[in-house]
């Protein structure tokens, strides 16, 4: 068990206190619930079929989620993939996939699928705590795109990143020499303006979540426009933010307010048609 620290525990409280576990094994549902009860975590649920966790998550509403990656009525990917593009309260909650098969495929399976973290079986009590420190104490951005919902990838596995961001926007600065405020300007709008264009391409594909993207990306950009005293900008995404209220928007209704945005903020991705779904 674990020495709790009071100021940590105080910290995981609100990741912590209701825990979801999906996973076919009795004993493991049981382990981890003890190990999460000395972490603070006030109520446990089990379940072991992909489709009835779902269910109960609407009801139990879980703050953390611990799931296995494969079961006979279970696929964690799966599972996971659905929660994230789902409507649920918890859609966004920190989730943990557990298992044996820790191999390349499933651990890019999971990345993928949108999990937090990856615990390898059998694991020590010390290793629980790192994932949960990691979920808890250590921010991560939310994506909300088409291709991929969840947890920015570039930070998977955090508890154990040591690495340098590898994208353009993770760098002090650009090998032109770009000036901080060009950079902090580039980091603001340019995932946001990549995700708008890739939920534009990908909008027949799934409406409903290219919506709920391009949304997530107008709120974004509005407030960096405000809070950087961008006129243009802010009115260009408020047209963007009207059409999205229409409830029968369209690809084609979108097309204009979409462009005019990229084509201000960031022409060069409006020039050239987005090749990797995000």
């Amino acid at each position: 068990m674990f020495a709790a620290d009071p100021r940590l525990l105080q910290k995981f409280a609100p990741v912590t206190r209701r825990v979801l576990v999906v996973d076919p094994n009795p004993q493991v549902c049981r382990l981890i619930a003890d190990l999460m009860k000395g972490l603070g975590t006030r109520e446990a649920v089990f379940e072991q079929d992909e489709r009835r966790a779902l269910d109960l998550a609407r009801d139990f509403e879980p703050t953390l989620i611990f799931t296995e990656y494969a079961g006979p009525r279970l696929r964690g990917e799966m599972f996971t993939q659905k929660l994230r593009r789902s409507n649920l309260a918890c859609r966004k909650a920190p989730v943990i996939m557990v298992t044996a098969e820790a191999t390349a495929t499933s651990i890019k399976a999971a990345r993928d699928s949108g999990v937090h973290e990856f615990l390898r079986k059998p694991f020590t009590a010390g290793d629980l705590l790192k994932r949960i420190e990691a979920v808890t104490l250590k921010d991560r951005n939310w994506i909300e795109a088409v291709g991929y919902v969840g947890p920015d990838r570039r930070r998977f596995n955090s508890a154990e990143f040591k690495g340098a961001g590898k994208r353009k926007t993770d760098a002090a600065t650009t090998p032109g020499g770009m000036t901080d405020a060009a950079q902090a300007r580039l980091t603001a709008v340019e995932q946001p303006c990549r995700i708008l264009r890739a939920a534009l391409d990908q909008f027949d594909r799934d409406p409903n979540q290219a919506l709920r993207a391009m949304r997530e990306q107008a709120q974004q950009l509005k407030a960096w426009a405000l809070s950087a005293g961008e006129a243009r900008a802010a009115v260009s995404v408020a047209g963007l933010e009207v059409a999205l209220t229409n409830p029968q928007a369209t690809k084609m209704s979108l097309t204009a307010p979409v462009t005019k945005v990229l084509d201000l903020l960031y022409p060069q991705d409006a020039a050239a048609p987005q090749q990797r779904a995000v």
